[in-house]
């Protein structure tokens, strides 16, 4: 792998100065990432990256799990609580360590390489493309249920529109960063559009009468105690819906102030999406028994057509339109992991450069588009779900605990928001509860998953630790670089005067001295 530091690779593009002029407005003056997420993209890559498909599938995995409507529910609510906690977090972690890469150059810049690295591979390698795999399957399943209406749309017609659709946005975010975040924008506002309309048909329901389910008599009602471990398996179904929650951390460098604008799109976002869930399946209970959602393989769909008539075909347009939405942001954010992890040297360096006019991680997203491809031809990925939650969730726990001990190493370090100590503790302590209960109840999906993590152990040796390799090794590395450079047109990004400074250091302001974060 051994990948350059991208950061430190200044690319000179000499020119005349009669050229110069020209070529100005086509080619931009310094070859980097660009600040161009203000505020309202920041919460829309937040909402947009939360609401994919989760909410149209999960649903049903929560309340089998559960066993009874208003135990589904209180998963939902609290799942969003536990998200909240986790999100203030991440705002310390992101104002305190201002690197694109979220979880991952927080675990690398407290823990170290072989830590940083594990929670990359198992992200590269299983997590963000079976999650993309999983909301692009979702988009050609509502897409094609009007087409293919008493049946179950063919398996190469969804692989293909997924496929198709997959190529489209990953173009998009190819040719630019601001299109990619004004479809982000766009599609954000039509999802909450879509789930505020069954929010809305559900309200009209309960006032006219039809509630019986949502009765604490009959919500509560078991037909079976669940155990503690079914429990733990809906808090992680419930998890794959809130998803997410902490991908503004992966683009932190394209934030427009992010010491301002990402704790407040983080403050915004989470109670929003908590309470647009928990509305949402109100909703679905208010018109459909738990047989009826237990039964069905498109909620929002058998939901429109119980309610909708003759409009019910908006259902599965609107749920296209959202998951259409999720496809884009999961992409843009991913890549930036990619883009983070090869800057870093954990990945090949191809994907640590950025085309030279539109300043966008071409190789990186290329490589995502073709991982989730990948995972597509596989099979059926839905059974996937409960190895991409336990992931995700052992990614959130082991980063919260650096907060934890970053705090212990370096007491004295500038934080622009410190989170009280209360927080990170509850969320560690719901976190070690969840994850045991589900080693106990399902061993074998947390078993894969801890598999999977691991065999990036031997990979990290070979590929980025073992320095001294034969000379042939790095002599295809260097040719494969030269092509891919050739074919992307992409260069390392430059870096401005005024940010040599290291980006982890700040003011101490307790002594009035400069403390390093990363070297002190």
């Amino acid at each position: 792998m051994d990948g350059q530091n991208g950061s430190s690779s200044i690319c000179p593009r000499p020119r005349s100065a009669a050229t110069a002029g020209k070529k100005k407005k086509k080619i931009p003056d310094r070859v980097t990432l660009k600040k161009e997420i203000g505020l309202l993209s920041a919460c829309t890559i937040i909402i947009g990256n939360i609401i994919g498909s989760g909410i149209f599938i999960s649903p049903k995995g929560v309340l089998e799990h559960s066993g009874s409507v208003g135990l589904a529910l209180v998963v939902w609510l609290l799942g969003g609580c536990i998200a909240a906690l986790g999100s203030l977090c991440y705002a310390e972690l992101g104002v305190t360590i201002p690197k694109s890469g979220g979880d991952y150059s927080y675990v690398t810049e407290i823990f170290g390489g072989l830590m940083g690295f594990l929670l990359l591979w198992s992200a590269v390698l299983i997590m963000y493309p079976t999650t993309l795999a999983v909301i692009a399957l979702t988009f050609s399943n509502y897409v094609l249920q009007p087409v293919f209406s008493n049946c179950v749309p063919p398996y190469m017609a969804t692989r293909m529109l997924s496929a198709t659709c997959l190529l489209l946005l990953t173009w998009v975010n190819c040719s630019s960063v601001r299109m990619a975040t004004r479809i982000q924008d766009i599609f954000t506002v039509g999802k909450l559009m879509a789930l505020g309309l069954i929010i809305v048909v559900g309200l009209v329901q309960i006032f006219n009468g039809h509630y019986e389910a949502l009765t604490p008599q009959v919500a509560f009602s078991l037909d079976r105690v669940p155990s503690v471990g079914q429990i733990a398996l809906a808090f992680l179904q419930a998890s794959f819906a809130f998803s997410g929650w902490n991908f503004l951390n992966y683009v932190t460098e394209e934030v427009v102030e992010p010491r301002r604008n990402l704790p407040r799109a983080i403050y915004i976002s989470i109670p929003l999406v908590t309470f647009v869930y928990t509305l949402t399946n109100i909703a679905y209970f208010s018109s459909m028994s738990p047989e009826e959602l237990l039964s069905s393989n498109a909620v929002a769909v058998t939901f429109g057509e119980k309610l909708l008539g003759m409009f019910s075909v908006i259902m599965p347009i609107s749920v296209a339109l959202s998951t259409f939405g999720g496809i884009n942001g999961y992409l843009f954010t991913s890549s930036r992991l990619c883009f983070s992890g090869a800057r870093e040297g954990h990945l090949p360096s191809l994907l640590a450069m950025i085309h030279y006019k539109n300043c966008t991680p071409i190789p990186a997203l290329l490589v995502c588009c073709a991982a989730t491809i990948v995972i597509l031809c596989i099979g059926e990925t839905h059974n996937l779900i409960n190895y991409v939650s336990f992931i995700n969730y052992l990614s959130y726990g082991v980063t919260i605990a650096g907060l934890l001990y970053y705090r212990w190493k370096k007491p004295n370090l500038y934080r622009p928001i410190k989170v009280n100590l209360l927080v990170p503790v509850c969320y560690l302590m719901f976190w070690a509860l969840l994850l045991g209960f589900s080693l106990y109840s399902e061993p074998v999906v947390c078993g894969v998953g801890l598999v999977i993590m691991l065999t990036g152990v031997p990979v990290y040796f070979l590929g980025v630790h073992w320095k001294e390799k034969p000379k042939c090794i790095y002599n295809f590395i260097e040719r494969a670089t030269y092509v891919g450079q050739r074919l992307c047109f992409v260069v390392f990004p430059q870096i401005d005067p005024i940010e040599i400074a290291n980006p982890s250091e700040w003011t101490d302001r307790s002594s009035g001295r400069s403390s390093l974060s990363a070297n002190s």
